[in-house]
């Protein structure tokens, strides 16, 4: 592969698209066109993987049953997570919109195929997380394109995954890393809804240490 070299436009406008990718909650409830949908779903192939092993494993959650269980997943998740809760800080968090599964016309439950064959053992030995993190880059580029086609993602990690695993009934060596929500959003921001919402705030600079 020859050398490409990238305008000062291209790199604005992918600066453009890092900083408006969102993690979405509130989504239209029109349906996403198939096309597109497969050829951001493409960009998992595009991703770098520990030994090559491509590790994800991709199941679009659709019938009414299973939305219907991975819903009820979260809401009992949800209602654990504000019980650690109090005062003021409760009360914030019982007001967040923190998933759109009801809405969202696409879902998705992402895992990791810990038992693949695929790569050889390669890279994994004294890190065999490092096939988790492979997924995860994955689901960024996944992200990305999403966002460029003027879709949306919102990662739903308010989930039992030992329970979303049996509801979906995945192979045993499979491990959930994220339920993902797709759609056009209802809105655009640069800004984090959660920062908006006063939950937390984004560091301006990143710290980097030298040893």
């Amino acid at each position: 592969m020859q050398d490409q070299a990238f305008t000062e436009d291209f790199r604005t406008q992918f600066d453009l698209l890092m900083r408006l990718r969102r993690d979405v909650r509130r989504f239209r409830t029109d349906a996403v066109d198939e096309a597109v949908l497969t050829r951001c779903l493409d960009a998992f192939q595009l991703a770098p993987s520990v030994g090559l092993s491509e590790p994800w494993r991709v199941i679009r959650v659709e019938s009414p049953a299973a939305r219907t269980a991975a819903l009820e997943n979260f809401k009992a998740a949800n209602d654990a997570a504000l019980s650690g809760y109090s005062g003021d800080r409760a009360q914030l968090y019982s007001q967040l919109k923190l998933s759109g599964m009801q809405e969202a016309p696409v879902q998705l439950a992402v895992f990791c195929d810990d038992s693949t064959d695929k790569g050889q053992g390669l890279g994994a030995g004294t890190m065999p997380e490092m096939r988790r993190y492979s997924v995860v880059s994955a689901v960024t580029l996944f992200w990305l394109a999403l966002r460029a086609h003027g879709l949306g993602l919102g990662w739903v990690s308010i989930l039992d995954p030992d329970r979303l695993a049996r509801d979906l009934s995945v192979p045993e060596g499979w491990r959930l890393i994220g339920y993902f929500c797709v759609g056009l959003p209802e809105d655009c921001s640069d800004t984090p809804e959660l920062e908006t919402h006063g939950w937390e705030c984004r560091r301006g600079s990143l710290p980097v240490e030298t040893r």
